[in-house]
């Protein structure tokens, strides 16, 4: 019960890693909201883990949809005390093959929605006194990878957001830190294989960016998430914690 009593919003939460840590989180004694672009979703992950959950249907890169799940959970729970902003997406391309839209689409998600999110959190955590925020970065914030280059750019743009946090808001008694995956297997890799062309040689090429030989799982990622939410990591502020079966060795 090492999150016992702590209101936590997680975003992205119906599906992969999000779903994963709403699942151990409640374990852990939490009370959970559980959001989502697909509302239908959250709701099936939260009627799940009733009466420990609720849902919110939000899209992170709208603000006033921001600000109105912000207040649906204090209005429900009173308080917010951990902030796990997990919403992401990825598209293939180069800086030269992006369209304009799609970069500006993704930008607003994966990196426009983890500031939308702290903007509104980050207050009432001053107010009661503190709170923890962990961001779902990517190793790739540190290596780089072939034909991903908007998705590379916001996951390096978050861990560095991240540490920014951490200095502006340790005086608040506010911890902010990034979880850093490797390959973790989602309906969105599914939806990758299942396109692709050669599907098990894509699961091959896939499984052989780790020294372990495998993808993680995503409650792999929720457990990393979970230690950085927890009092265990009380002296951690401004860390990106690296979870890649050892890529980034490499």
């Amino acid at each position: 019960m090492r999150l016992k009593d702590k209101v936590t919003v997680i975003t992205g939460a119906a599906a992969g890693i999000g779903k994963a840590v709403a699942e151990i989180f409640v374990r852990e004694g939490a009370s959970v909201l559980v959001a989502d672009r697909d509302g239908a979703a959250a709701e099936a992950v939260a009627a799940a883990l009733a009466p420990s959950a609720s849902a919110f249907a939000v899209d992170v890169s709208s603000s006033a949809a921001v600000a109105g799940m912000v207040e649906a959970a204090r209005a429900r729970y009173g308080r917010i005390d951990i902030l796990v902003n997990n919403a992401g997406y990825g598209i293939p391309g180069t800086v030269v093959s992006t369209a304009e839209e799609d970069w500006d689409a993704l930008m607003a998600v994966n990196l426009k929605g983890v500031y939308l999110c702290c903007r509104q959190v980050i207050p009432l955590m001053a107010a009661q006194g503190g709170g923890v925020i962990v961001n779902t970065a990517s190793n790739v914030a540190t290596v780089g990878i072939l034909d991903r280059a908007a998705y590379v750019a916001s996951k390096g743009g978050v861990a560095a957001l991240t540490k920014a946090m951490a200095l502006d808001h340790a005086g608040e008694n506010i911890r902010v830190n990034c979880v850093a995956p490797g390959v973790t297997w989602s309906t969105y890799f599914d939806k990758m294989v299942a396109s692709h062309p050669d599907p098990e040689t894509f699961k091959a090429r896939l499984k052989a960016r780790s020294p372990l030989g495998r993808w993680a799982e995503p409650v792999e990622i929720a457990n990393a998430i979970l230690w950085l939410a927890s009092d265990d990591a009380s002296f951690a502020t401004g860390s990106m914690l690296t979870v890649d079966g050892g890529m980034t060795a490499w």
